[in-house]
């Protein structure tokens, strides 16, 4: 465990890591903050703005430019070598009571594409992952206006999702079980965004 906000400590960090486990084969993002108080766009704090944008958004960059340049300066196994970056269903969808949240996720979800541009002809995959209604410490203070609106029909299964679940889509995509893809964006979303009438 590290404080990715600190970029002077990426280094450090995967040295430490890759001692312990060997060479890094997939990097994922999933380092994430919500606001500082819930409410209205007009009211944003410069703090609960830079926090967002400082921990979704330019911890996840520096960490995956770590990451790039260590995994492509080495020699590397015909594994399968990726980056995983969990973003939000809120990098497309506004939620009006966490706009500084959104901000900070969807310039994390184009970081995901910048990185797959940059990182194809390296034959490493990046994705974004991004989730939407998951029971977590996050979640935690809404989680039950989240289940009612799940049952009510926002979520196209009528449930809210379990980190595990989001875990399991992870995997998938870090050991190259959808082979020959790469920039891809996977709602692990219930069908939320799902366009409907």
């Amino acid at each position: 465990a590290f404080d990715v906000a600190d970029l002077a400590a990426h280094e450090a960090a995967l040295t430490k890591i890759e001692a312990e486990l060997g060479p890094l084969t997939t990097l994922v993002n999933n380092a994430g903050v919500g606001v500082l108080k819930r409410g209205d766009l007009l009211d944003v704090t410069e703090e609960s703005w830079d926090r967002c944008l400082t921990v979704n958004a330019k911890a996840m960059f520096f960490l995956s430019q770590v990451f790039a340049r260590r995994l492509l300066a080495r020699e590397r196994s015909p594994l399968f070598h990726s980056i995983v970056n969990v973003t939000s269903s809120n990098s497309v969808a506004v939620a009006l009571q966490r706009s500084e949240y959104c901000a900070s996720k969807a310039a994390a979800s184009m970081v995901s594409k910048a990185l797959a541009v940059r990182l194809g002809r390296e034959n490493v995959a990046v994705y974004d992952v991004q989730p939407g209604l998951i029971a977590t410490e996050m979640t935690a203070p809404v989680i039950d206006s989240y289940r009612e609106r799940a049952e009510q029909g926002l979520t196209l299964f009528p449930r809210v999702g379990e980190p595990e679940e989001v875990g399991a889509v992870i995997a998938s995509l870090a050991s190259g079980r959808l082979p020959y893809t790469t920039g891809q964006t996977i709602s692990a979303d219930a069908g939320m965004l799902v366009p409907r009438f």
